[in-house]
């Protein structure tokens, strides 16, 4: 990193520090490489350490820095694609959808869900919960609400709890023949268990994706996925919406 005056600069100088900073990283740097400390950055710099930790902000918002814990701030991998669009239909659980399967209990959902299911409470309900790592790290966590009505085969002998009762759910689902899905995508904050699995803060923006999967005889599950808002990005085109996805450093 070499350093740059900023003294006649007309932007505000986090910003064009920021500029400056990416040019850098892209140059100078590896993905998951530590970046050197602040006063160091800010001495090859020239500028105070407020300016810089406001230009390290908004590179870590754009995603192209991550903060870890223990370890300091790293440069983000490329970006990769979730499609968010309603072509390809497919059940998850399907080997390529690259979510890992963690649990399933029986439980209420909450009232929406209940709604875009179409049940009611006294109806059980299959929530299997799931998360999306990246390179060791998890960027996205799942709900999957699975009425019992839409499983009829699954045993309870077979695969009592945990994982397995999980993937027992996953596997009875992708027996029925899938019609049709359609998703929605909204911004919102990280409720406490979804910001410690993610390992956010409580309140930290993320995106929430809801898609329903249809069968001929009505909805068959929901699922309710929470992206850190850090490592996405929305995009439209031709073949319909897409999440991008960052990878997550090692």
């Amino acid at each position: 990193m070499g350093t740059t005056q900023l003294e006649s600069v007309p932007e505000p100088k986090y910003w064009h520090l920021k500029t400056v900073l990416s040019e850098a990283l892209d140059r100078d740097f590896a993905v998951g490489e530590v970046l050197p400390n602040e006063r160091e950055l800010a001495a090859r710099f020239g500028v105070a350490r407020a300016t810089l930790r406001q230009a390290l902000e908004q590179l870590e918002l754009e995603g192209r820095l991550q903060r870890r814990r223990g370890v300091g701030t790293t440069v983000a991998p490329p970006r990769v694609g979730v499609a968010v669009g309603n072509t390809g239909h497919s059940w998850p659980g399907e080997s390529t959808d690259g979510w890992e399967t963690v649990d399933a209990v029986e439980a209420v959902p909450a009232g929406a869900v209940l709604a875009l299911l179409g049940t009611t409470a006294d109806q059980p309900v299959h929530t299997v919960r799931r998360t999306r790592v990246t390179q060791g790290q998890a960027v996205a966590a799942e709900l999957l609400y699975v009425p019992a009505a839409s499983v009829p085969g699954l045993s309870a002998i077979d695969a009592p709890a945990g994982p397995a009762r999980a993937r027992a759910v996953l596997r009875e689902l992708q027996r029925l023949a899938l019609d049709g899905q359609d998703r929605s995508v909204e911004l919102g904050s990280a409720r406490a268990d979804d910001a410690k699995e993610l390992d956010r803060l409580p309140g930290a923006p993320v995106l929430v994706v809801t898609t329903r999967y249809f069968t001929a005889e009505g909805t068959a599950a929901v699922s309710v996925a929470t992206y850190r808002a850090d490592t996405c990005r929305l995009t439209f085109g031709d073949a319909g919406m897409e999440i991008t996805e960052t990878r997550a450093a090692s």
